[in-house]
């Protein structure tokens, strides 16, 4: 059987596919890979079967060695000395090492196969928030591989950009709870520069920046969330929720990023300048 071993683990590194879709209503999170476009990418480059296993890996540090012959592929944050965008071969026995990404904070890892986690609840995905899944990748593990994939695509590079290194601007649109907030503060949301904290995680990116004002200040009944969902918590400052959020919160949301901008903010690294925006400001 087909395996490699975590050698090292870097800050954070977790096994992902599509996630546990469709079973908020039951209380259980949907968690799955943060940037499911390089996600995707990364398997259609080894052939694998739709919503396969990977690996993802933050801000780089993880190192693996191939117990038996492998073709990979990484893609999403780009890390120093290793192919991107493209598939690879590792003979038994070769090593792989992840630098720190020159940019973004996650990178994906897809082994032809795809990893062959024990699923939890319809999927192998790591929940960090429920506890639901595999545990984090750490040194010493090792892990199979299964061997459900299609054809090879024949592709050598797939002309893919890099996560950008600058402000990165988000397109949001009202929340249900946008009347929460005063026409001040909305235009406060989607005019300023905020700062990415390093208080951010899987379940959500925290921003900092000038503290909304707010229309209302009684308390709000918890209610459904979904990914994208820019809650305000009592700091006044955003949080866009990511894959492993909660499946209701308290906590009124005022806009939703865009269905085509999710997965850049899953790319948004501590300290990077990002903006919101809106065709209603």
């Amino acid at each position: 059987m087909s395996s490699l071993t975590i050698l090292e683990s870097g800050p954070l590194a977790t096994i992902q596919d599509r996630g546990r879709i469709g079973q908020a209503s039951l209380g259980i999170p949907a968690s799955g890979a943060c940037d499911r476009r390089s996600y995707a990418l990364s398997n259609r480059l080894v052939g694998n079967t739709d919503g396969a296993a990977a690996i993802e890996v933050t801000f780089g540090g993880l190192v693996l060695h191939a117990d038996t012959d492998l073709t990979v592929a990484i893609t999403g944050a780009p890390c120093p000395g290793v192919p991107l965008n493209a598939p690879a071969h590792l003979k038994a026995g070769q090593v792989l090492r992840l630098g720190p990404p020159r940019t973004g904070l996650r990178t994906y890892v897809a082994v032809r196969g795809g990893i062959d986690a024990p699923p939890v609840l319809g999927s192998r995905s790591t929940d960090l928030l429920s506890g639901l899944g595999p545990a984090p990748l750490g040194p010493g593990q090792t892990v199979p591989v299964g061997r459900a994939y299609g054809p090879m695509p024949g592709v050598d590079l797939a002309p893919v950009a890099h996560p950008t290194a600058g402000e990165v601007v988000i397109r949001v649109t009202p929340g249900p709870r946008r009347d929460w907030f005063t026409d001040a503060g909305w235009q406060s949301l989607v005019t300023q520069t905020y700062r990415v904290s390093s208080n951010s995680n899987r379940v959500g990116v925290r921003l900092d920046g000038v503290p909304l004002d707010r229309a209302r200040t009684d308390e709000l009944a918890s209610e459904g969330m979904a990914l994208g969902a820019i809650q305000i918590p009592p700091s006044g400052t955003p949080v866009i929720f990511l894959a492993d959020h909660p499946v209701t919160g308290g906590y009124p949301v005022i806009a939703y990023v865009t269905e085509a901008d999710l997965d850049a903010c899953a790319q948004l690294r501590p300290g990077q300048a990002a903006r919101l925006t809106s065709r209603t400001s």
